[in-house]
């Protein structure tokens, strides 16, 4: 127990477990709650309590919704032929804020990780492959991050659909806009060049 009376250093214990959150953030954050009115407090409350009882894993795509199937799953105007794989829900929002994706989605909920413990039975890839097998999906693009286990996800997920005789695509990385080729490393630039396009 820190100096705090007990409530708060609950609360702000509780805030300090989120990613990124260290005990400086974790302490502001319980105070920014103390300082709301009590309609506020319980709003967030509600919000929290509602997130957690209301929402889980869409039957087809695992990403959240509160209906059985999701609103992507669901669209009629969605492109049924391509999957893009993505490591959680959160890169659904990204990938939906360019407004230039229109297939569908498949969230795995984490990355294969042998050093955390995290084998392919802790994702959701028994689901993926599932939906693979009716011959309507031509294409999947893994979009899981540039990272150790990133690309062990996307290599092992590939050479599980490869025999499906579906396409199987990575998401192509380079510069990022507004960078400079000096300050680049190596990788980054080798992946620039390989990913090259026409203008």
């Amino acid at each position: 127990m820190g100096y705090n009376a007990a409530p708060l250093e609950r609360l702000v214990e509780q805030f300090s477990k989120f990613p990124g959150i260290g005990r400086k953030g974790a302490t502001r954050m319980a105070y920014q709650v103390l300082s709301m009115d009590p309609k506020e407090a319980a709003e967030l409350a509600s919000a929290i309590q509602d997130a957690h009882t209301k929402l889980h894993r869409c039957r087809i795509c695992q990403d959240y919704t509160e209906q059985e199937v999701c609103r992507i799953c669901s669209s009629p105007k969605r492109d049924p032929s391509v999957i893009c794989v993505v490591e959680s829900p959160r890169d659904v929002t990204a990938f939906e804020r360019t407004r230039e994706y229109n297939g569908l989605y498949h969230v795995l909920h984490g990355l294969i990780s042998p050093m955390d413990g995290i084998g392919a039975e802790q994702l959701c890839v028994k689901e993926l492959l599932a939906r693979l097998q009716d011959g309507t999906v031509k294409e999947v693009i893994m979009a899981t991050n540039p990272t150790v286990e990133g690309e062990a996800t996307a290599l092992y997920l590939a050479k599980l659909i490869k025999p499906l005789g579906i396409r199987t695509t990575r998401l192509a990385y380079g510069l990022p806009v507004g960078s400079s080729l000096e300050y680049a490393d190596e990788t980054t630039l080798y992946r620039a060049l390989s990913g090259r396009g026409d203008l």
